[in-house]
């Protein structure tokens, strides 16, 4: 049977924690048709979770032949190259690339970059009603900071920045084939600008991520033109689109629960555990990239067959009551706190600490600028991008100025 399950309503992320019981009482893995991917089996629970992602032999990212799952026959092969990253790749290739970014985010020691990441946060907090009020806080503050942070990191110019918005502002919107296909022109942009810096790098040096992944190129490491490019692109995308929505939803959540937010301005200490139940509450990333089954398999008494489709639903892992006490609830002091917002196993996100970081310094130099910051339309107006897989606000409208629950 297959389930019937929108998980692009606006019904389903205002409330999704209700839909992820409703599918929990179809059983812990149900079949499901999911957008551009097809007919799909998800997940359900967080032990079914933690088994898929850790199990590559059983589930991998690609067949035999060297076909994706999740890229489809019609997808133009631009779309093909840039997806061309570690996140699509099984072993040993998957290895190899992410050996080469892990050697170049060691040596940019990203935990020792928490006081410049605070001070471009205190900059763009001040600046947030710069253009007027009411200020959106997706576009002026929660895409900046990250973007600002990859950016340096990568080694990009400050100047293209209101490119790179523009670019990823339409990546996220698509919610079909039509639609993907319309971001073609911006995918095609930002692969041109990509490839132009990156021949840069080369022929003049730089500094970065991108620099460093150069170097080992030139030192014989095993990576091809194509896939730095892909690898930039994913560094740049990756890096900055999910802590965008990481942001916006903490911000909305705590302009929503004044008490929660005074709980945590009264000591900044907290963030750290507010952090990680904003991951969990919110699971800005909602499902991993689909994988082959590449045997007949039971989970959970379910029967699987080789060539089926399956994908983890992450939200759903970490709304799992086994996992977590009445996990509906947004408890900023939840410990222990058990949730799978960047996987497991050997895709487990690249950038899980930098994200910790920014998410703890954008809301503390937010809420410290602006201690009376409100929502400056009903809260019941605040809509989600219609995006599978993601829960990203469209737009967070507020204010500062005494508000009526403060």
């Amino acid at each position: 049977m297959t389930v019937v399950a929108d998980f692009a309503s606006q019904d389903y992320f205002r409330n999704p924690a209700a839909a992820m019981a409703r599918l929990r009482g179809f059983g812990p893995v149900v079949r499901i048709r999911f957008p551009i991917v097809g007919k799909v089996w998800i997940t359900t629970t967080e032990p079914l979770a933690d088994r898929v992602l850790k199990d590559t032999e059983t589930f991998t990212i690609r067949k035999d032949d060297g076909t994706v799952a999740g890229l489809r026959w019609w997808m133009p092969g631009i779309v093909r190259t840039l997806a061309n990253t570690m996140l699509s790749m099984d072993e040993p290739d998957h290895k190899r690339l992410r050996d080469i970014v892990d050697e170049a985010f060691r040596r940019r020691a990203v935990l020792g970059m928490e006081p410049h990441i605070q001070a471009i946060g205190d900059d763009l907090a001040n600046e947030l009603f710069a253009e007027g009020s009411p200020a959106d806080v997706v576009e002026r503050y929660a895409r900046k900071l990250p973007l600002s942070v990859i950016s340096e990191l990568l080694g990009l110019p400050a100047d293209d920045r209101p490119k790179f918005i523009a670019w990823a502002s339409g990546f996220t919107r698509f919610t079909g084939a039509l639609a993907l296909l319309g971001a073609i022109p911006n995918i095609f942009a930002m692969k041109r600008y990509i490839v132009a810096h990156v021949e840069t790098v080369r022929q003049r040096g730089g500094e970065g991520l991108i620099a460093e992944i150069v170097r080992v190129e030139r030192e014989g490491g095993r990576i091809s033109p194509d896939e730095i490019v892909a690898m930039v692109f994913l560094l740049l995308f990756a890096g900055h689109e999910t802590t965008t929505h990481l942001i916006s939803g903490s911000v909305h959540e705590l302009l929503k629960n004044p008490g929660l937010r005074d709980w945590l301005e009264a000591d900044w200490s907290r963030a750290d555990l507010a952090v990680e139940e904003f991951l969990r509450f919110i699971s800005p990333v909602q499902f991993t990239k689909p994988r082959y089954v590449r045997k007949d398999v039971e989970l959970d008494g379910i029967s699987l067959r080789k060539g089926d489709k399956i994908m983890v639903m992450l939200a759903a892992a970490n709304m799992d009551p086994q996992a977590n006490l009445h996990p509906e609830r947004l408890d900023l002091q939840r410990k222990p706190n058990r949730h799978m917002a960047f996987g497991t196993g050997i895709h487990f996100c690249l950038g899980h600490q930098l994200a910790r970081i920014e998410g703890r310094c954008a809301l503390k130099s937010l809420f410290q600028r602006w201690p009376d910051l409100h929502l400056a339309v009903d809260e019941s107006s605040i809509t989600w991008r219609e995006r599978p897989g993601l829960k990203a606000i469209d737009r967070l409208p507020v204010v500062s100025g005494v508000s009526g629950t403060r």
